[in-house]
């Protein structure tokens, strides 16, 4: 089970939060901006950590302070009913630019590119299939093996545990197996949605040869 099946649950949560920011005046885009500052200032952090690995406690903070954030906005468009397509897409955008941000720093700190373009592409796919099931008629997909809530936790506690952990585990660093983990478990979550959404199409009589990007 990915922490994504939890939403109803971190909903309830939220709402105490949703509630104080309405009656601060304070926007889903609004939300959305500071979530992508946050994701920038934690890949900073990232990569200073590489060097001086206290910085990975800070990283680790504001990548926990940005899935926060992530849920935040979605609540108050809908507690404000201004939810909208527009809404969707830039929250979308503005997650896709916060996951590059944060890996980059990620490969950055520990100068390994070949594992961050992995990790990228990894998680890439993963968010485009799962929007891409909803582009040919489907249910948007959350779920697999590893959803954007899931590689939060492991990134925040990646990096707390990189920060106490600085020897190297069977030659990569802490931060260079987290990388290995978001290719690996990233491009077989993408494999996942692919197998469920086209066996989706298949049962609802379907053509996926109709559909292409």
């Amino acid at each position: 089970m990915t922490l994504d099946q939890l939403r109803p649950l971190s909903d309830r949560l939220l709402a105490p939060f949703v509630a104080a920011s309405v009656r601060l005046g304070l926007t889903p885009n609004f939300i959305s901006v500071l979530a992508l500052l946050v994701a920038g200032g934690a890949a900073g952090a990232f990569y200073l950590g590489g060097s001086e690995p206290v910085w990975y406690v800070g990283a680790a903070g504001l990548v926990f302070a940005n899935g926060w954030l992530d849920l935040l906005d979605g609540g108050i468009a809908r507690e404000l009913g201004t939810d909208s397509s527009a809404g969707d897409l830039l929250d979308h955008v503005f997650d896709r630019y916060a996951d590059l941000l944060l890996l980059v720093g990620l490969a950055a700190g520990i100068d390994r590119w070949d594992l961050g373009v992995a990790a990228i592409t990894g998680v890439l796919m993963t968010s485009y299939l799962g929007t891409q099931a909803q582009a040919v008629g489907l249910d948007r997909v959350y779920g697999g093996l590893l959803g954007r809530a899931d590689r939060l936790a492991l990134m925040g506690f990646g990096a707390l545990l990189a920060a106490v952990v600085t020897d190297p585990v069977s030659g990569l660093s802490v931060i260079g197996w987290l990388l290995v983990v978001f290719a690996v478990v990233g491009h077989l979550t993408a494999l996942q949605r692919f197998y469920y959404a086209m066996g989706d199409l298949a049962g609802n009589g379907s053509d996926p040869g109709e559909e292409s990007t």
